[in-house]
């Protein structure tokens, strides 16, 4: 016959077994989380060395050039997450106007040369800080902090004017169209910046009062309609005249 005290044993043994038993379960499912951030943390720290191998995002110096076709510079600044233009232009022929004045005047374009200098001082990351540009499309002017200059390239998307501004502030020279011109003028333009895409940058701008201009640090050339060839010599000789001439001295990047 059971004792009290015996039935009092079996009943503290079973319920130490059964705190036994919750105390590992418990263990476990902390064993396995812990596990589990480990791997977790380990895949962190393996993208953030990828990310630092690769040249990062980190100050506005990265972003993915897409494609050979863009002839994208990553070392010129940054792409800001605008979208490349893969497209292989239209090669041009051969120049038959070199005077800029002159092929302006047959491509009836308005040339406006040493424009006043509207400042150059840094305004952050935000470019909404920017002022309102004098000039349309704009040619000086505060702009997006260093690292932030669009990068040379052709891009898709239209990049924020401080981006570009920065740019030309370091000798480059952008060649801006309307996106309502016909896919044909489109790879003329592009072609144009294929042929010599060192220091220049190509993309649409729908909110100037051109189909194309081309602009450098304090230079415009804006023509109100797109005239083929005649057009195309105008920008190439603004580009030959232009490119490298502002206030910083910054090398153009090549290959």
């Amino acid at each position: 016959m059971t004792t009290r005290k015996q039935e009092q044993e079996r009943r503290r043994a079973e319920r130490l077994a059964a705190e036994r038993q919750t105390h590992d379960a418990t263990r476990r499912r902390l064993m396995a989380g812990y596990i589990a951030a480990g791997v977790l943390a380990l895949a962190v720290i393996v993208g953030l060395v990828i990310v630092l191998a690769s040249g990062g995002d980190g100050g506005g110096s990265g972003g993915d050039p897409g494609c050979d076709e863009a002839h994208i510079q990553l070392k010129s600044g940054s792409t800001n997450d605008f979208e490349p233009d893969c497209r292989e232009g239209t090669a041009p022929a051969e120049i038959a106007v070199g005077d800029l004045e002159q092929a302006a005047k047959a491509a009836n374009c308005d040339l406006q040369l040493d424009l006043p200098d509207e400042g150059n001082t840094h305004i952050g990351s935000d470019p909404s800080k920017a002022p309102n540009y004098k000039t349309n499309p704009a040619t000086s002017g505060d702009h997006i902090d260093p690292g932030f200059q669009q990068a040379d390239g052709a891009y898709l998307d239209t990049p924020d004017p401080a981006f570009v501004v920065h740019s030309m502030e370091h000798g480059r020279v952008n060649i801006q169209y309307s996106s309502d011109l016909s896919e044909e003028d489109q790879l003329a333009l592009k072609g144009v910046f294929d042929e010599s895409p060192a220091g220049m940058l190509l993309f649409p701008n729908d909110d100037m009062p051109y189909e194309v201009a081309a602009t450098a640090w304090t230079q415009l050339i804006g023509c109100k309609t797109y005239e083929g060839e005649a057009t195309l010599d105008a920008i190439r000789d603004f580009r030959d005249v232009y490119r490298g001439q502002a206030p910083e001295d910054v090398p153009l990047v090549t290959g």
